[in-house]
């Protein structure tokens, strides 16, 4: 356990800003129910990312774009009743802040109140910018999102590397700058290139994660399902899986079903 987050029973917005100064990193990772929030927070996550990734991974949808606000606080409140330390933040979803600020406050406060949850985070730069500043006048804290942005696919119709252009690159930087003005605690970069990452980070002093965009930036955010290895039909370069559970999942259901086929489960030990 580090220096910083050892002095902390609670990871708090002040907490991630501490740890940038004193350059220690923050690691960041995706959960969507009790069970799993539960085993996250207790292995020394720093933030809990209640993505809209869920559509994807726990509703099987092919984008984030689907799933609606309800279904983003039931995810939310079921992370947040099993979290002792780690800070929590919810993505708001699609359709429930882009082009409407009245809307977007309307989201977040609802979002707060009943799940219980610590911060939202927001796609966009400039575009969103009433939103956010509506969003922060009523007190609730923002986390920023640039690069890779899933709830506009549809838009740009790819997922490849953003920003790598130099016009696109220097709309990003901008972008980064006007959310630290805004007032966002942290921003996230995804899928950049790994030297516009660090520039940003090192111009910015709100807390930069990354997801695709290198090692210098001030942490790192992976969907949990992903660098668990239970979902398979998702290999960009920058994920790491560190377990395959998909295989390991699959071999033990199967097992399983071959003890309750041939009547080996339960035995005389496992019954009344």
């Amino acid at each position: 356990m580090n220096k910083i987050i050892s002095n902390y029973s609670r990871i708090t917005t002040n907490t991630l800003s501490e740890m940038k100064k004193a350059s220690e990193k923050i690691a960041m990772l995706t959960a969507y129910d009790y069970t799993l929030a539960k085993i996250v927070d207790r292995a020394g996550i720093d933030v809990i990312l209640v993505g809209d990734s869920a559509s994807n991974v726990m509703a099987g949808h092919e984008t984030t774009v689907p799933i609606t606000l309800d279904q983003m606080i039931y995810h939310s409140s079921s992370v947040v009743r099993g979290v002792e330390r780690a800070l929590v933040v919810v993505d708001l979803p699609f359709g429930t802040y882009q082009s409407n600020s009245k809307e977007a406050l309307k989201s977040s406060i609802k979002i707060m109140k009943e799940s219980g949850s610590h911060a939202i985070k927001l796609e966009g730069g400039i575009e969103v910018k009433s939103s956010i500043e509506r969003i922060l006048n009523a007190g609730i804290p923002v986390m920023g999102h640039l690069g890779l942005t899933p709830q506009s696919i549809y838009k740009f119709g790819t997922y490849s590397v953003r920003a790598k252009k130099n016009f696109e690159a220097e709309k990003l930087f901008n972008d980064a700058k006007l959310l630290q003005k805004l007032g966002c605690f942290a921003i996230v970069l995804e899928k950049i290139p790994a030297k516009l990452a660090k520039k940003i980070s090192d111009e910015l002093k709100i807390p930069v994660i990354g997801i695709g965009a290198g090692v210098d930036v001030d942490g790192q955010v992976l969907v949990l399902h992903d660098m668990l290895g239970m979902n398979t039909e998702f290999s960009p370069r920058f994920l790491r899986r560190y377990l395959d559970l998909n295989q390991e999942i699959t071999k033990a259901v199967s097992e399983y079903a071959k003890d309750v086929k041939k009547s080996s489960f339960p035995n005389k030990k496992e019954q009344y």
